[in-house]
């Protein structure tokens, strides 16, 4: 009989993990934790039946790649990838080891899979938000904040290259909320408070985040910069609200790591990526804060809060 340490590396199947966060993000440590979580759920424990090979790659294209080809040069069965930049990376990389997307905006147009029913190639997963919801958080903002009439919409083309889908619905939706639409590309960190303080120097203005790992990733900041120059902020993510911002809505993105789970269990047990549809989010959520509304001197209906979630006093 083998010693138990010789049976234990036999059995142990490698799977690789590209996140576009550094390892002391709160968020991303939640995420992975979540993936953890429903891989124990399908019988797969660190140390003894699976290697995770967890590499934090930043939000920095050059490392992401850097990270991406080390990963692939490793040779896991299968990589989870956390975004749109990580997974245009490792597509780059290899077009045979199965690649699961936990939190994708546009898989068909980035390139990624042939269609969403059948992906065709080694990539499939889960889709983070429709464009269509950009409309929604047009309605959510001017049901808490009526007197908006100028949208800043800010996205990080780097890490948003599929932007322009959100936009259009922006634009295709600002009549019939009678509100503005502004535009505003944020190149990089450094120049988000000269962008913020710009959009508040217009009355009557609020803001609204195109998702991206940037924006998840420079959340702190961003809820900062709109709290001081007044701007009402409505987000893709819960932590945005939980912070600060005015309101959330949008996918549970933990919720898409667990579920990813189901697809590496799948093709560690034999089945193809490009057999295995991309799936959109099941499990939604409403968030509003109501200390950030009274500090903006906002009234939250109180049909509004009951709608929601969770009511942030």
């Amino acid at each position: 009989m083998l010693p138990p340490g010789m049976r234990a590396q036999q059995i142990e199947r490698r799977v690789g993990v590209l996140l576009a966060y550094r390892e002391s993000d709160a968020a991303g440590r939640g995420w992975v934790k979540a993936f953890r979580d429903g891989m124990a759920q399908f019988g797969w424990t660190e140390g003894r039946n699976v290697q995770l090979d967890l590499r934090w790659a930043t939000t920095d294209l050059n490392i992401i790649e850097q990270n991406a080809k080390a990963l692939v040069a490793a040779h896991p069965e299968v990589i989870l990838s956390s975004s749109t930049p990580t997974t245009a990376a490792l597509k780059q990389q290899t077009h045979t080891i199965p690649i699961v997307f936990a939190n994708v905006v546009d898989p068909v147009g980035s390139g990624f899979v042939a269609s969403l029913s059948r992906p065709g190639g080694n990539v499939t997963g889960f889709v983070n938000l429709e464009a269509s919801i950009s409309g929604k958080w047009l309605g959510l903002l001017k049901e808490v904040a009526p007197h908006v009439a100028r949208v800043a919409v800010l996205f990080h083309p780097p890490t948003a290259p599929y932007a322009h889908i959100y936009l259009d619905v922006f634009k295709s939706s600002a009549d019939a909320f009678k509100v503005e639409i502004v535009s505003v590309s944020v190149p990089d960190s450094g120049s988000l408070e000269t962008l913020i303080a710009s959009q508040a120097r217009e009355a009557n203005t609020g803001l609204i985040l195109v998702p991206s790992v940037f924006m998840a990733v420079h959340m702190r900041d961003i809820v900062e910069l709109a709290t001081r120059h007044r701007l009402p902020l409505v987000s893709f993510s819960r932590d945005y609200a939980a912070n600060g911002g005015l309101l959330s809505y949008g996918n549970d993105i933990a919720d898409n790591y667990s579920r990813a789970a189901s697809y590496v269990d799948r093709i560690l047990k034999g089945e193809k990526p490009s057999d295995l549809p991309v799936q959109f989010p099941i499990k939604f959520e409403l968030v509003v804060n109501l200390r950030a509304a009274r500090a903006l001197g906002l009234d939250v209906p109180l049909q509004f809060q009951q709608r929601a979630d969770e009511v942030i006093e």
